[in-house]
């Protein structure tokens, strides 16, 4: 996301009722919204890319049309995740904190499940959606475990009460849950349990990992990023970007496998890495830079990260809103807390294309679809920018309804649909081009 702009700097990291309501107009063209699923931070695969096609390539003057706008989410900055007719996301209410879930149809709503009797902070965490549950963590380290269906409260655990976990700086957790196969991977972020497994249908521990010092950069505890797998250098292992650096630890018990210093600063560690093969692609802001590692076998774990270049903080820094690799190249929004589009040749380090402010203001919020790169801007402006390396080409610009606080949910694109997460409220377009053909 000086107390609002440091705000800014980390509740975007994820950079997000009572009375949902929903427009009339033009609502019986969007009856269909296909098969929207979304069930996760970042998407299917946490990597921000969405594989919808025929979608619109281009914007008119005002935009996409609108579907549906739902209100009374509560305010928070969680984005959406979308499973089987569910919207759910994480919302502070005046009663505290609330697991929201809204129909896919028309934004109304399906449930509302009271999570904490007392919210200190505005969520950030995008809740996780698997086998019909839905995990999700509040800014005090409350980890939840809710059906979704219904929305009953299935187990509950503590991040600094059960587990002695810490964030290394205060604007509360904000990582989503990792759930692979039978477990729940998190990060309570303490010495002896930097990361944990635990068994997904009742919370109970099944392992924890016990971090080595990697550095003096940064600070102890997690950070604002969330959990990736990776395969590299033929090992299943959980990448995570902590308070001291990126570090991987073993799939199959928690042990540590490597770990990644440079990369961190003291403040806010918040962009999740990017995983292709045996490389890993790391970023942080306030002035760091960003890192592509190779993962090889050796060293005294028998996984060890080689950094192929690091490029400085006045070429490349991802502060928050997320970096996405397509075909060769990784796009994202550049510099701190500026959302500059920029375009990375991601084996070489060679920037392609790097046009300065662009439409809108503030940080940038991504996701990819069918040749197109979502912008969304703090300032709330979206922008649709190709995903090209050849040079960089705006399609569409609108400025959908900004409540003043900063736009930092990430848009989500699935079923024909964006998905913008304002607040108290969700706005729902139309972007599928035969609809749009059709009216």
């Amino acid at each position: 996301m000086l107390r609002r702009a440091g705000l800014a700097c980390l509740m975007a990291v994820v950079l997000s009722g009572v009375c949902a309501t929903f427009t009339s107009a033009r609502l019986a063209a969007f009856e269909k919204p296909g098969d929207a699923e979304w069930p996760e931070w970042r998407g299917t695969h946490r990597d921000g890319v969405s594989t919808e096609k025929g979608l619109l390539s281009s914007w008119g003057e005002k935009g996409p049309a609108l579907a549906w706008q739902a209100k009374g989410l509560g305010s928070g900055f969680s984005s959406v995740s979308i499973h089987k007719g569910h919207i759910v996301t994480l919302g502070k209410r005046p009663e505290g904190l609330f697991l929201v879930s809204l129909s896919v149809k028309d934004g109304s709503e399906l449930w509302a499940t009271k999570l904490l009797d007392k919210a200190d902070k505005q969520p950030n965490c995008t809740p996780t959606i698997a086998d019909d549950m839905v995990y999700a963590l509040g800014t005090s380290g409350d980890l939840f475990c809710v059906g979704l269906e219904k929305g009953d409260i299935v187990w509950h655990k503590s991040l600094p009460k059960d587990f002695g976990g810490k964030m290394m700086s205060g604007w509360g957790y904000s990582e989503s849950p990792l759930i692979d196969g039978d477990r729940l991977i998190c990060s309570p972020g303490a010495k002896d349990a930097a990361i944990a497994a635990l068994d997904k249908k009742t919370g109970e521990l099944i392992w924890k990992s016990e971090i080595p010092d990697i550095g003096n950069r940064g600070g102890d505890g997690a950070g604002y990023s969330s959990i990736i797998i990776s395969n590299g250098a033929g090992v299943k292992q959980y990448v995570q970007l902590m308070g001291r650096g990126v570090i991987s630890v073993d799939a199959k018990d928690g042990k540590f496998l490597w770990g990644y210093n440079r990369v961190a600063n003291g403040t806010a560690n918040i962009p999740t890495p990017i995983i292709h093969d045996d490389y890993v692609f790391c970023s942080s802001g306030y002035g760091t830079g960003s890192a592509l590692l190779k993962l090889v076998k050796g060293g005294d774990t028998g996984v060890k990260a080689e950094e192929q270049y690091f490029l400085d903080a006045k070429t490349m820094q991802n502060h928050h809103g997320g970096m996405i690799m397509v075909g060769d190249y990784i796009y994202c929004g550049n510099q701190h807390n500026q959302g500059f589009p920029f375009c990375l040749e991601w084996k070489t380090g060679k920037v392609k294309w790097n046009p300065g402010r662009g439409p809108g203001k503030g940080s940038a919020a991504i996701v990819y679809a069918d040749g197109q790169l979502y912008f969304r801007y703090q300032s709330g402006t979206m922008a649709l920018i190709a995903a090209s390396p050849d040079g960089y080409k705006e399609n569409g610009v609108f400025e959908p309804p900004h409540g003043g606080d900063p736009s930092w949910a990430h848009p989500v694109v699935a079923g024909g649909r964006l998905y913008l997460r304002e607040q108290d409220a969700l706005y729902c377009y139309n972007i599928s081009a035969s609809e749009v053909a059709s009216r």
